[in-house]
């Protein structure tokens, strides 16, 4: 329990510095880097999961397969990485056990691969990724039950003799380790969201025929995790086109080839966004160090239109922080609530953030107004174009 702790606290402060990734970069460290991984093929023994009409395929040994195949290959650029798994043979593993085990190992990232199925039609079809949140489907905060189960797992710890010498001063009943606990929260949804992000956008260019999109869901899975964590479901097991794609081999190999290339580029941001020192690749060539460039020279980026209406506000202002995502979304969508929303630039991605003052009491009342529809956003101060969280 000890061990879990302390892991949990020091992935926590590694999450919230990667807030305003990539824009912040800190000294070189590379035990900050994203240096282990827990991959969990769903299922497993008496549970096989979803089965084809003809009983000859089973979701427990497809994605075992293709976890496998993603761990070999991540291994073999990055030899320097621990990929886990939560199982390596068809045996079954309690779905608490599975991200508790990623927590117990320090992992950075935890996923869970699966394969889906439907009861009503034969038609559907493709991919979707599933993150820990307000549900798409039901009106319940996951995040918010997700922090009340970690306030009350963490209070054993007080059982400890000198629990506060050991836990690096960590007080499950101080009110300033509840806030942490939040910031913790919000920045690991924003690391799932952006990894998501980058899966999607790579399986798109494989052999599923659709993407179905990112979800927030109940998953009993991801509410164990106490890092940044996502689901995929590959394909339904149900539709003869996504069946003849999880059958064959080259298939699965392009599946895994683009899993791996999600994973690098979200290693990459990870990385840099904590200063560490990203390990070569294996059998590559170092690469010459680029000249350096004055701000004079550097091209100005390009940035939405949104971000127009930062050079028209001077010094801080406050707000609420509700969506990161690669697409440029338009400021009249409902999405926001009828708000105009600013968007920040975060390397390929935007953060969408609404509910702008200058006036931090008055952004809250909005915060609370927010927070009845979008239950995990979180306030946020915006200085100089950057967005730190703020208690």
């Amino acid at each position: 329990m000890k061990n879990s702790l302390l892991i949990i606290y020091r992935s926590a402060l590694l999450a919230i510095l990667m807030i305003a990734v990539p824009t912040v970069i800190y000294a070189q460290n590379p035990a900050l880097g994203l240096n282990t991984i827990v991959i969990d093929p769903g299922h497993g023994g008496n549970d096989p999961g979803c089965i084809s009409k003809d009983g000859k395929t089973q979701e427990k040994a497809v994605v075992l397969k293709i976890s496998k195949k993603l761990k070999n290959r991540i291994n073999k650029t990055y030899p320097s990485v621990k990929v886990l798994m939560t199982r390596d043979d068809d045996r079954f593993i309690p779905l608490n056990d599975r991200a508790k085990y990623a927590s117990n190992n320090g992992a950075s990232f935890f996923l869970s691969i699966h394969i889906n199925a439907s009861d009503r039609s034969t038609s559907a079809n493709g991919y979707s990724v599933h993150l820990l949140g307000q549900s798409d489907n039901k009106n319940s905060n996951t995040y918010a039950y997700n922090m009340e189960v970690c306030k009350r797992e963490n209070e054993v710890i007080l059982l400890e003799e000198d629990y506060s010498t050991n836990y690096q001063g960590f007080d499950p009943k101080d009110p300033e380790s509840d806030i942490f606990l939040k910031l913790m929260h919000n920045a690991y949804r924003e690391q799932s969201l952006l990894f998501a992000q980058i899966v999607d956008n790579k399986l798109k260019n494989g052999p599923y025929r659709k993407s179905n999109g990112i979800y927030q869901n109940n998953f009993a899975v991801l509410r164990q995790a106490s890092m940044p964590a996502m689901l995929l479901e590959l394909g339904f097991m149900t539709n003869a086109s996504d069946l003849a794609v999880i059958r064959s081999d080259e298939k699965i190999d392009q599946i895994v080839e683009l899993l791996f290339q999600a994973f690098s580029e979200y290693k990459t941001l990870y990385d840099e966004s904590t200063g560490a020192t990203a390990p070569k690749a294996a059998g590559s060539k170092a690469q010459a160090a680029k000249p350096a460039v004055s701000k004079e020279q550097a091209p100005k980026e390009e940035q939405p239109k949104e971000n127009a209406a930062m050079a028209n506000i001077d010094g801080i202002v406050y707000g609420t922080q509700v969506l990161v995502t690669g697409k440029d979304m338009d400021k009249a969508d409902k999405y926001f609530l009828g708000y105009e929303p600013i968007c920040l630039k975060a390397g390929k991605y935007n953060k969408y953030i609404i509910g702008i003052s200058a006036d931090k009491a008055e952004a809250k009342k909005d915060l609370s107004k927010i927070r009845k529809t979008y239950g995990d956003a979180f306030l946020v101060k915006v200085e100089n174009g950057v967005a730190t969280l703020e208690k």
